[in-house]
């Protein structure tokens, strides 16, 4: 009784494994055909106000993305070499998904020219991860609203691509 109890449990989770898994596309998937292209952030709201405060640049291209991250800075560092008289960039790539209102960005913060970034360096590095609310003002105008802060990201659409999937 055990035994033939124990084949029939091991097959089942067998069977569960295997219908679980799946393998990974070949190609890249469209994503989502309204953000193909370039998103810049000229301001942000109160800006003179804040002590500091990034501008964000936003590229999607099929289900890929690439974020610049501008942070400006009124607060003294010190002699830190890294913050550059309170400015400085940060970039990211990796793949989204949007989900009804919901926009999940996931990948690896790297250097300007897409390479990754060595962990020993300035600012963040490992991985880049975000949720943005995104309100669609227009065919050019998208807000992002993060859920891990406040301020809304208001970008305009600076130039329009069409997805051309590629192997992966």
């Amino acid at each position: 009784m055990k035994r033939s109890f124990l084949i029939a449990f091991t097959f089942l989770l067998c069977a569960l494994s295997y219908l679980s898994c799946k393998f990974n596309p070949d190609m890249q998937t469209p994503g989502e055909s309204y953000l193909q292209g370039e998103w810049q952030q000229d301001s942000v709201t109160m800006q003179q106000q804040l002590v500091s405060y990034s501008l964000y640049n936003l590229k999607f291209n099929c289900d890929s993305f690439f974020v610049s991250i501008k942070t400006i800075s009124k607060a003294n560092a010190g002699a830190d070499s890294c913050t550059k008289g309170g400015q400085w960039t940060e970039y990211a790539k990796g793949v989204y998904d949007q989900r009804n209102d919901t926009l999940h960005v996931r990948g690896l913060f790297c250097n300007a020219d897409y390479t990754y970034k060595d962990p020993t360096g300035c600012f963040r590095s490992g991985i880049y991860e975000e949720r943005f609310k995104i309100v669609k003002k227009t065919d050019s105008v998208v807000q992002f609203n993060p859920t891990s802060s406040v301020i809304a990201i208001n970008t305009r659409l600076v130039k329009r691509n069409t997805c051309t999937p590629k192997p992966l």
